[in-house]
């Protein structure tokens, strides 16, 4: 069995997105397991890639059932694939996560999706003061080649606390520090999925040791840990 994702996998969602129901899923229960334990060898193999050069202390492959308590969507199933990998905590801070989804809506992304309110002061006081070191990675020619921009939500104008006028208050107004990149189905069920995902994902590691760095000291470069 080989370590690529299936198109078995794409298909399957494609036929669950026209008959999302407990009826229909049942019935083909089976054939999902089977496509989920192909699926979970390609995350099992990022997975020890990323152990190859960082820590990765965890691999979570999220179920297929929705929770649908809070939502208006009342559908039982998810239609994708979710995987997250989390580096060894309290040392090494940021996150890996690849979505597996068709009609050319897979992606991965890494950063910083809900920092903790005590995570998210101490970026925003990082920036507040210096940036320079955050800018020349983000900005790397071969970094913004792969990762692209840095996205996340942002408050309108300032945090409370901090200067709208702030010179890095691009940075300091966002509340999420992440970097996507998008995948076709095509490029999804390429031979080369696999390298692509992983080496995007240690392209971001200069950003990764960096916030790391950040976020295991105080403003006045002293140890948390």
């Amino acid at each position: 069995m080989s370590t690529a994702i299936p198109k078995s996998a794409l298909d399957f969602f494609k036929k669950l997105q026209k008959n999302n129901n407990r009826e229909w899923f049942t019935e083909h229960k089976p054939e999902f397991k089977a496509i989920e334990t192909e699926v979970k060898l390609v995350y099992n193999e990022i997975y020890n890639r990323l152990n190859s050069h960082d820590e990765v202390d965890k691999l979570k492959l999220f179920r297929i059932y929705r929770d649908v308590r809070f939502s208006k969507n009342k559908t039982p199933y998810k239609t994708h694939f979710g995987g997250s990998f989390h580096r060894k905590k309290p040392e090494l801070r940021g996150g890996y996560y690849l979505h597996i989804s068709p009609n050319n809506e897979s992606f991965l992304a890494t950063g910083f999706w809900q920092p903790n309110p005590a995570d998210l002061l101490r970026m925003r006081k990082e920036f507040e003061m210096v940036a320079n070191e955050m800018r020349e990675i983000i900005n790397n020619k071969m970094f913004k080649s792969v990762m692209g921009e840095l996205e996340g939500d942002e408050v309108k104008t300032a945090p409370k606390g901090f200067n709208k006028e702030a010179k890095n208050i691009d940075l300091i107004k966002k509340k999420q520090y992440i970097f996507t990149k998008k995948f076709t189905d095509k490029e999804v069920l390429s031979k080369d999925f696999l390298d692509t995902v992983h080496d995007a994902f240690k392209t971001v590691r200069p950003y990764f040791d960096y916030m790391s760095d950040v976020l295991t000291t105080s403003l006045n470069g002293e140890s948390l840990l």
